[in-house]
């Protein structure tokens, strides 16, 4: 029982899947806050555009 609990213990296959998984969390969350980011300027940049074809279209 001992053997198999120091075993286990000496056993890396999963830590290696775990930072795995947090690098891949991380990445993740990075293209999030970019993408939200990038959308928030677009927006802006489509809603001067509008504005000022709006007012062209008036006069």
């Amino acid at each position: 029982m001992k053997s198999t609990i120091q075993q286990f213990l000496r056993d890396e296959e999963g830590v290696a899947a775990i930072e795995y998984a947090l690098l891949a969390g991380l990445i993740a969350v990075g293209i999030i806050v970019a993408a939200t980011a990038v959308g928030t300027d677009i927006s802006g940049i489509f809603t001067r555009i509008g504005t000022k074809l709006n007012g062209i279209a008036v006069n």
